[in-house]
């Protein structure tokens, strides 16, 4: 079934393994829960030797321990989580992940934009319906979070910052109350959240000012916050992770060389220290520079590689992806890129030799045809 899918969620895309961890799973389960917490926390984790387990069970989501559990102990005590952090940190394919293994069902999503209206946390009406038949909870379309209310299932909010102010705070009856009201109708008026039911939202910290939440909002959050990974071990896996999987799903055979991923790495490391010691935003790429964006660029090089190469990854078409991913804003983010290219990448290479010099030479051939 995942091979008809362009993407997959992640209940679809692990269901042999969901499936195999229940049978297995004999801890105490809150709730209306599939797993246990424990057994959530190790399929998002992936299995150690000590687990004791017949199956291993690969690493999902990589972080600190501390942050998953902080998040199913949250949603344990059915109280909402907010996963907090920058662009890229891997917020939403947690919320997936732990939807996914709690419930078998991540997709009761709503997308949080200026757009959102209060219809979409609660409900709307089938307007064909209401006038043939009038206004009944058969001509009702639940949204999402009411849907997971009545199952007992997660909803899931993501940029909940994005949305306007009388948006969130139609989420604070739900999550305190836990039932919606119906005025429209007399009977079987009131929609109440089953145990086991939960929400959680994402925002991105770069979004603050935006529309920042309510005191009365926050106090019904738990708040855990994602940070931008730094190690660069866990970047790797992170990458190697999501290379791996693109190219699983394109069937392509290409290999991509631990030196060239070491180049991408330092790279977005040295970029990111010039971030932060920029004296002002003009002075800083537009890019967050985070894991996720380093994915996009392997990804582009590698499709590029395939489609329209010999097949081979390359340090130039690596360094062009950089380039070409990066430069959003024209001329400034050319400029930042033209600096850190000259000033650091081109030292390098020379102390440093290896596949640097043809880096180097990508990076400027494209910046010089994007100038």
């Amino acid at each position: 079934m995942t091979d008809d899918l362009l993407r997959a969620p992640a209940e679809v895309k692990y269901a042999d393994e969901l499936n195999w961890l229940e049978s297995v799973d004999d801890g105490p389960k809150p709730f209306s829960w599939r797993l246990s917490p424990k057994m959530v926390r190790l399929f998002i984790l992936g299995s150690e030797r000590a687990d004791g387990l017949e199956r291993e069970i690969p690493q999902k989501w990589f972080g600190d321990r501390s942050f998953v559990e902080r998040a199913i102990v949250t949603l344990a005590s059915d109280r909402g989580l907010l996963l907090i952090g920058d662009p890229g940190t891997g917020k939403s394919w947690l919320a997936e992940l732990l939807s996914a293994a709690i419930c078998r069902n991540s997709t009761l999503v709503v997308q949080g934009t200026a757009g959102t209206t209060e219809d979409h946390i609660k409900y709307s009406w089938n307007v064909s319906m209401v006038i043939a038949k009038g206004q009944s909870r058969e001509s009702m379309i639940p949204s999402p979070i009411m849907t997971a209310m009545e199952r007992g299932v997660i909803g899931r909010f993501e940029e909940l910052t994005r949305s306007t102010s009388d948006v969130q705070d139609a989420l604070i009856s739900i999550l305190s109350e836990k039932y919606v009201s119906i005025p429209e109708l007399d009977d079987d008026n009131i929609v109440f959240a089953q145990p086991g039911f939960s929400i959680i939202a994402t925002a991105n910290s770069r979004d603050r000012g935006v529309n920042d939440l309510s005191s009365a909002l926050k106090r019904r959050f738990n708040f855990v916050r994602i940070p931008v990974v730094t190690n660069k071990k866990s970047e790797t896996e992170i990458v190697r992770f999501r290379t791996e999987e693109l190219l699983k799903r394109h069937a392509i055979e290409l290999d991509v060389p631990p030196s060239l991923l070491s180049i991408l790495l330092q790279s977005f490391a040295d970029l990111r220290a010039a971030a932060q010691s920029a004296a002002s935003d003009d002075e800083k790429l537009e890019s967050a520079l985070s894991t996720a964006e380093q994915i996009g660029v392997l990804e582009d090089a590698i499709l590029s590689s395939h489609f329209f190469g010999d097949r081979t990854l390359t340090a130039q078409r690596l360094a062009s992806s950089l380039v070409g991913s990066l430069a959003r804003r024209s001329p400034e983010d050319l400029a930042i890129l033209n600096k850190y290219w000259h000033g650091v990448v081109e030292p390098r290479s020379k102390a440093e030799g290896g596949e640097w010099p043809a880096f180097l030479d990508g990076g400027r051939d494209t910046i010089a045809t994007l100038s």
